[in-house]
């Protein structure tokens, strides 16, 4: 590209921020079993594509650039600003950082980090004893890891939607909600009634509102 404002091809960045956001995940959900390394592979494909357009190559921008340009004529669609792309279409046109779709996507990345991180705390003391875990998150919701992997990637997609990303949410969402029934099976294998009085008491994702 020649643009004089042409905000990509920043390949090193791309590939810092997408090692730290990795690095970051996996010191939170430590993963050992065969099912936890896939769906946190899966995770981790998603932010390397995320990235990718992010910092190296606008590919979505680059797709779209006709429809863009003839409906939103006054926007530099090759800067950096740019990928913002709903703050761009809603016509929020001050610094997209502090866009109410980028502040969103804060809050959901927070909060599902937040997420693997207490269910990974509260999982591994109960798995020591041998226990079912039912305490602290798992009070509220039986799968709080998967569900932060979600908030996670759909933070992201507030943040920064691309095509590449837009096709592989649904296809990790259904993924993820697999592994959890998965994981349900064998639950209900080890702890048998047991998990099947929690089962029916805790919803999988979303908690019941209000908290009680």
């Amino acid at each position: 590209m020649t643009h004089p404002g042409y905000g990509y091809g920043l390949w090193g960045l791309a590939l810092v921020n997408a090692a730290v956001f990795i690095l970051f995940a996996f010191s939170f959900f430590k993963p050992a079993t065969g099912r936890d390394w896939r769906s946190f592979g899966a995770f981790s494909a998603f932010i390397v594509a995320l990235f990718a357009e992010m910092y190296g190559f606008p590919l979505t921008i680059f797709l779209l650039s006709g429809w863009l340009q003839s409906r939103f004529p006054s926007v530099d669609w090759w800067s950096h600003d740019a990928g913002h792309l709903l703050e761009m279409m809603f016509g929020w046109r001050v610094n997209p950082h502090f866009g109410p779709f980028h502040i969103a996507s804060f809050v959901l990345i927070g909060t599902g980090f937040w997420l693997i991180s207490v269910g990974w705390v509260a999982l591994h003391a109960r798995q020591r004893h041998r226990e079912l875990a039912t305490t602290r998150v798992y009070a509220r919701v039986r799968h709080p890891q998967y569900a932060g992997f979600i908030l996670v990637m759909l933070g992201f997609l507030l943040q920064w939607p691309t095509l590449l990303t837009l096709a592989m949410f649904p296809v990790l969402v259904v993924m993820y909600v697999r592994l959890a029934r998965h994981e349900e099976q064998a639950a209900l294998a080890q702890f048998g009634d047991a998990y099947r009085d929690y089962k029916a008491r805790v919803p999988a994702f979303i908690p019941r509102w209000p908290l009680r």
